[in-house]
C-alpha cells in the first residue's frame, strides 16, 4: 500500500487565484495547488533553497523538487499556450495560529484570501499606509493599504487590503497589481522609492495623521507632504527593517528631511 503523502504546511493562501490571458484563451484550465503555489513562491521568490523549503512546508528536499518541477511545468504550459491558470485546492494545511505561523514562517501570517476590486477605466486609485485609521509610518513594514477609488474627485469606494508579510520594494509590486496610482505614507527609504518610479506609481510621503482626511486633503489640494522624503534609520542603533523594529515616529528616523 503507497504511503499517504504529508500534508504540506503553507502559511496563508494567494491574494489572487486566477490568471487568464488576454483575448481569447486556448484549451482547458490549468490548476496550479496552493502547496505547487507555495513552493514557486518561496523559491522563485524569495530565493529559499530546496532545502530551506522543505524545513519551512514540513516535507522532504525531494518532495520540494517534484512539487516545484510540477509547478514549474503548469506555469509554463500557461504561459506558452495562453490557458487560464487557476490557484485552488491541494494537499496542505494553514500553519495553526499566529505564534506557530511566526516561528516557522517570518514575516508572515493567517489572512484569508481578498479580492481586491478592479478599478473602471475612469477611476485614480490612492493607497495608503494604514494602522487604525491613521497613515502608518514606515512603508516598508506597513501591514495594511487603505485604498480610495477617486472618481470626478470624490471617493466612490474604499477598501482595506492586507500586504501579507510583504515588506520595502516587494509592495511597490503588491501596489502596481492593486493598480493603484497614487502612494500616501510617511517614511519610506530610498530602494522603495526607486521600486515606485519604476512601477509608475506617483509618491507623495513625509504624511501623518489620519488616513481619510489625507486623502480629502489631497483631493482638495491642501495635502501637506515633503518630496524629499525618506527612511534614515542607519547610525542610531536600530534598524528600521529586518529586526523586528518598526519605525512610529520621527525620533526613530523614518521622516522627511
Amino acid at each position: 500500500m503507497a504511503r499517504p503523502s504529508r500534508c504540506r504546511k503553507i502559511c496563508f493562501e494567494p491574494t489572487y487565484d486566477s490568471f487568464i490571458p488576454e483575448g481569447i484563451s486556448n484549451g482547458e484550465k490549468i490548476i496550479l495547488t496552493l502547496d505547487e503555489y507555495e513552493v514557486i513562491r518561496l523559491i522563485d521568490l524569495n530565493k529559499l533553497t530546496h532545502e530551506q523549503a522543505s524545513k519551512q512546508m514540513n516535507i522532504s528536499r525531494t518532495t520540494v523538487s517534484e512539487i516545484y518541477e510540477m509547478a514549474r511545468y503548469k506555469i509554463a504550459n500557461s504561459l506558452v499556450h495562453g490557458r487560464p491558470l487557476l490557484i485552488s485546492g491541494g494537499n496542505y494545511q494553514l500553519c495553526q495560529g499566529e505564534q506557530n505561523c511566526l516561528q516557522n514562517c517570518p514575516k508572515r501570517k493567517i489572512h484569508k484570501q481578498q479580492i481586491i476590486t478592479k478599478k473602471g477605466v475612469n477611476t485614480m486609485r490612492i493607497a495608503v499606509t494604514y494602522d487604525n485609521g491613521n497613515i502608518f509610518q514606515h512603508f516598508g513594514h506597513t501591514s495594511q493599504f487603505k485604498v480610495y477609488d477617486i472618481e470626478n474627485n470624490q471617493i466612490v469606494n474604499e477598501q482595506i487590503i492586507d500586504t501579507q508579510g510583504q515588506g520595502h520594494g516587494a509592495l511597490a509590486t503588491f501596489l502596481n497589481n492593486a493598480q493603484a496610482d497614487i502612494l500616501i505614507c510617511g517614511g519610506i527609504g530610498g530602494g522603495a522609492q526607486n521600486a515606485l518610479t519604476q512601477a509608475g506609481i506617483k509618491l507623495f510621503g513625509g504624511v501623518m495623521g489620519n488616513a481619510d482626511e489625507a486623502v480629502k486633503a489631497y483631493l482638495n489640494g491642501t495635502l501637506n507632504y515633503n518630496a524629499n522624503v525618506q527612511c534614515n534609520h542607519h547610525g542610531h542603533g536600530h534598524s528600521c527593517g529586518g529586526h523586528g523594529h518598526a519605525c512610529h515616529e520621527d525620533k526613530h528616523g523614518c521622516s522627511g528631511n
